[in-house]
């Protein structure tokens, strides 16, 4: 057969004839503010990338399986799929792993067990001899009963804890030296820097230097430093930010491989475990079904990312004890993940590309800086007791936090496109909702004081946006206000008006006129005039930032919404003001 040269009919083309080409898009437009977009990390990005961006990179000729695990640890696709089974007594939990597996879980993590003799043991394991196990909430007395019946345990599956080794050194070596085979005894949990605001780089960069701490203090005790890699586990949560969640495992890979080999360990077993589960973070109490959605694409960077461990919570986990219907959901996402979309059959689809390769590139040499800057200050426990992690993190918290406060990084159903007539308090059970930091509480503690405040006797505030003047500025400003309003759960009507008097007949407790920055002064002229002559003090908001909004409060108008207001600000004043109260 005669081989196809589909190339050749597409002729190679200069960066400069791209670049031309965007010129004459953009008309004109400033190519840095519509083009190149800043991030957290300090990465730049590019409109577009190509292969000279990859010139000078490491180890892209490598394949996956191969040191130092750039494109992955393992040479297929395949990874496996984890599920939390979370109960507070042994036969129960039993249960539910059991019909888990059944149902396509591949292996079982169990939290909210205590775990006090061996026979607490079988009541859980029984009938899962082949199945991965991972105790979630294992401490030192898990470890303790895990390491003294040995023969409770599955022979052939392997078993892992979720103990933090660096919580008590001395008694971690002790556990290393009398760990079984196919026993992984601790877990570094980068999970909780993401929860804890940490950007990618950061997120890299922390886990790292735990790592590396554990092994140089294994070393220092006398304990090979290969079995001692060999028995973490690393902990990541994976985010909505798609490209940049598949870059992170990918480069903390290649990182960690690096860092074993400075102590000595060889190639291949420098290769780093990872167990990767969907974000706590950005998942909402309103419109909760999004969170299916998000954890779909967080399950996708995890697997694209090499993950060897996939844990999907359900849609549910952040308000309340997840549901059977949820719970299958959630597996059911990696089931047709693995089995319809075929995730599994390729090894690191994104290598190569341009793109994912200098992002990995950028996480990889940002992230090593910061190791290394832990390092300086004398290591990962020291900057935890001395408070500058804590400070690393609270900047980066504080500027996402704000990010989502403002509306620049959006959660959709409860910071963007809410619908205002949607009620959660009762189906939140509130210790749950308040058990993990999530970008979305503040605005849903916001929400819920509308809807407490209705439950006990009193009226949720009826919000007009009343349409009226220019057609395509009163369309988009009530849009826009409509979006504003609805996040604070009131009841909003929008309707066009042709006289101020028909906006004064209309029933409201707050109205909000969407028109033109031109017709404003007119219009609120003559709505405040009428409005004072019947003796009416519904107040009167803006919605826009008009130039002559001195003068527009001196003739009444109560307020502006626009794009630079503090949604969260504005709309706890005009609880108050309206009458809500916690």
């Amino acid at each position: 057969m005669t081989p196809l040269h589909l190339l050749d009919d597409f002729p190679p083309i200069k960066t400069a004839e791209w670049e031309a080409a965007i010129a004459r898009d953009l008309k004109g437009a400033d190519y840095e503010k519509r083009l190149i977009w800043p991030t957290d990390e300090g990465f730049i990005g590019k409109p577009y990338y190509r292969a000279a961006d990859l010139k000078g990179l490491a180890m892209l000729d490598r394949a996956p399986g191969e040191f130092p695990y750039r494109r992955s640890s393992r040479a297929t696709g395949d990874w496996t799929i984890r599920e939390i089974v979370e109960a507070n007594r042994h036969q129960t939990a039993n249960r539910a792993a059991c019909d888990a597996v059944a149902a396509g879980a591949e292996a079982i993590a169990f939290r909210g067990l205590e775990f006090h003799s061996a026979t607490d043991l079988e009541l859980s394991l029984a009938n899962l001899d082949e199945i991965p196990i991972h105790f979630e909430d294992g401490g030192e007395q898990v470890l303790q009963l895990l390491l003294q019946c040995p023969g409770r345990l599955p022979v052939s599956a392997l078993i892992s804890t979720g103990f933090d080794p660096l919580a008590n050194l001395q008694f971690a070596a002790e556990v290393l030296r009398a760990a079984p085979p196919r026993f992984v005894p601790f877990t570094i949990h980068a999970a909780a820097f993401e929860q804890a605001g940490a950007t990618a780089v950061e997120e890299i960069g922390l886990a790292l230097a735990a790592g590396v701490e554990f092994l140089a203090a294994m070393t220092d005790r006398g304990v090979d430093p290969a079995p001692a890699a060999a028995a973490i586990e690393f902990s990541f949560a994976v985010g909505s930010r798609y490209f940049f969640q598949i870059a992170k495992l990918r480069a903390f890979r290649m990182l960690w491989a690096r860092a074993q080999e400075k102590f000595g360990i060889p190639s291949q077993c420098a290769r780093a475990r990872i167990a990767a589960r969907t974000s706590s973070w950005n998942k909402t109490v309103y419109d909760p079904h999004v969170n299916i959605l998000r954890a779909t694409t967080e399950a996708m960077t995890a697997i694209l990312g090499g993950a060897d461990m996939v844990t999907v919570a359900p849609f549910d986990d952040c308000f309340r004890q997840p549901a059977e219907a949820s719970r299958r959901l959630a597996r059911n996402t990696q089931l047709l993940l693995k089995h319809e979309g075929s995730l599994g059959r390729v090894a690191d689809p994104g290598g190569g590309s341009y793109y994912i390769e200098a992002l990995t590139d950028f996480l990889a040499g940002a992230a090593w800086k910061t190791m290394q800057d832990i390092e300086a200050r004398g290591g990962y426990l020291k900057a935890e007791q001395d408070g500058s992690l804590s400070q690393i993190l609270a900047r980066s918290c504080a500027a996402r936090e704000q990010a989502v406060e403002r509306r620049r990084r959006p959660l959709i159903g409860t910071t963007q496109f809410a619908d205002s007539g949607e009620r959660a308090l009762d189906r939140v059970a509130e210790k749950r909702m308040l058990a993990v930091r999530r970008g979305a509480l503040a605005y849903e503690k916001l929400r819920m004081r509308t809807e407490r405040h209705a439950a006990h006797g009193g009226k949720t505030p009826r919000v007009l946006l009343a349409e009226i003047g220019d057609p395509k500025m009163r369309a988009a400003r009530s849009a826009f206000a409509l979006n504003f309003f609805a996040c604070a759960g009131f009841a909003i009507t929008t309707k066009p008006f042709r006289k101020t008097a028909e906006i004064i007949a209309a029933e409201a407790d707050l109205i909000v006129l969407c028109s033109s920055n031109a017709e404003y002064p007119a219009i609120a002229a003559d709505l405040m005039r009428k409005m004072k002559e019947l003796r009416r003090s519904t107040p009167v908001v803006i919605a826009g930032n008009p130039e002559n909004a001195d003068q527009l409060k001196a003739i009444g108008v109560a307020d502006f919404v626009h794009l630079r207001s503090n949604p969260l600000e504005v709309l706890v004043r005009w609880q108050q003001q309206l009458g809500i109260e916690d």
